[in-house]
């Protein structure tokens, strides 16, 4: 941690789309992250979006503060964003993602621009 500097909490959101979802749900994720930044919800440090093996895809991030979850959780245009999510993708966690089992996975970059 750099002195006089607080970091906010850096997240690792897992999409695994739907059948014929993927190109749909990048696009969504090209709002995604930009509407937690204009809401003040997320920092500005680079995220990554990556591909794993299975087609799932991860997102990570850093929450602008530990509150911000749950004002993201409580504010409607996330909830929008959020809610669009689930009709393109299962949300799942790192223990349901195979590449997460091996010592050293790769993942594919994916670039949002």
């Amino acid at each position: 941690m750099t002195e006089g500097k607080e970091f906010g909490n850096m997240v690792i959101a897992l999409y695994r789309p739907h059948a014929g979802k993927e190109e749909p749900l990048i696009e969504l994720l090209r709002q995604h992250l930009p509407t937690l930044r204009r809401l003040g919800l997320a920092t500005e440090r680079e995220a990554l979006v990556l591909r794993a093996s299975d087609g799932t895809i991860l997102e990570i991030f850093e929450w602008a503060s530990p509150g911000a979850v749950e004002q993201a959780h409580t504010h409607p245009e996330v909830a929008e964003v959020w809610e669009s999510f689930g009709k393109l993708c299962d949300l799942v966690s790192l223990s349901d993602l195979a590449d997460a089992g091996r010592k050293f996975p790769h993942f594919q970059p994916i670039d949002l621009n």
